[in-house]
């Protein structure tokens, strides 16, 4: 691994070359990974990065900074906010990553996110682990949400399947956000994927869940294809049991995934890992044939 620091949007940040990508670790903030990139496209951070975006919490003011963060759910005010603007501890060991972000009393929780090359020189393998602090069981799902560049347009596999004999029981769901509007433009509703489109121009919010049977999501822009995939598990998950989740609204984009919840005892670490493959596909129309040929192959 070739190490070294830099600056990005005046954060201070460790970037790291792992097989064909370059990560980007915030030192002073976070935890937070704010930039990602091919090696042979350095210039195309394919993640956002927001600093300006922020909200008042009563313990200060809360900044989402971008790119890739580490939460609980079910998401809750003000304990979902936490704020996160202290320096972390970053260790590089051989092979992997481990950055280390500050203990939350308040929520009982300590946030460690692990970087290791994944099963090809294109991806990467990031598990996320939260510690639970305090003195008694606590109920949580793990949470990542990574924050995408924007005018890019984010794709959701909703394959059915037939889960009995005669195809008699339903097989996915769709959980919907009180803001969100099913006639809202950038959202369109195929029968194999769902996309959703980042608009600058666009203000209104929108957020969908999906729990189906492909445990992927991805996000294509600027002829690059991220994807992020998990781990689907037969336990209850949050948010009408969604372990696919996007937002939107004018400024970001965020493709999220969780894992199940689960009452995790004092001293205790709850983990859910994703892989992230970032690859150049060339232009390509989003029908849901393209899809099929050139963006679910990079999820298997």
């Amino acid at each position: 691994m070739h190490v070294e620091e830099g600056v990005l949007n005046n954060f201070k940040v460790l970037f790291i070359e792992m097989g064909n990508l370059v990560v980007g670790i915030a030192k002073e903030i976070g935890p937070r990974i704010l930039y990602l990139a091919r090696k042979d496209k350095r210039e195309l951070n394919v993640f956002g990065v927001v600093p300006e975006i922020s909200l008042e919490t009563p313990d200060g003011v809360w900044r989402i900074y971008g790119g890739h963060r580490l939460w609980t759910s079910p998401e809750a005010f003000p304990r979902s906010y936490s704020i996160e603007d202290k320096p972390v501890k970053i260790y590089v060991k051989e092979g992997e990553i481990v950055v280390e972000g500050n203990p939350e009393p308040q929520n009982c929780v300590l946030k460690r996110i692990v970087i290791r090359r994944g099963p090809d020189d294109n991806s990467l393998e990031v598990v996320h682990k939260i510690e639970n602090i305090c003195r008694w069981p606590i109920q949580f799902s793990c949470w990542a949400l990574t924050v995408m560049k924007q005018r890019g347009v984010a794709i959701i596999p909703i394959r059915s399947r037939c889960v009995d004999g005669k195809c008699l029981l339903p097989d996915r769901s769709i959980a919907l956000w009180p803001y969100t509007k099913l006639t809202d433009k950038r959202l369109v509703l195929g029968d194999r994927y769902i996309l959703i489109r980042q608009d600058p121009e666009t203000l209104d919010p929108l957020k969908i869940g999906v729990n189906a049977h492909e445990p992927w999501v991805a996000y294509y822009v600027d002829e690059h294809l991220f994807v992020k995939k998990t781990k689907k598990v037969s336990e209850p998950y949050p948010d009408f049991n969604s372990f696919i989740e996007v937002y939107t609204n004018d400024k970001i984009l965020e493709l999220e995934t969780l894992g199940p919840l689960k009452t995790v005892n004092p001293g205790d670490v709850n983990t859910h890992t994703e892989i992230w493959r970032l690859v150049h596909i060339g232009s390509t129309e989003l029908s849901e044939d393209a899809i099929d040929k050139y963006v679910a192959r990079f999820a298997v």
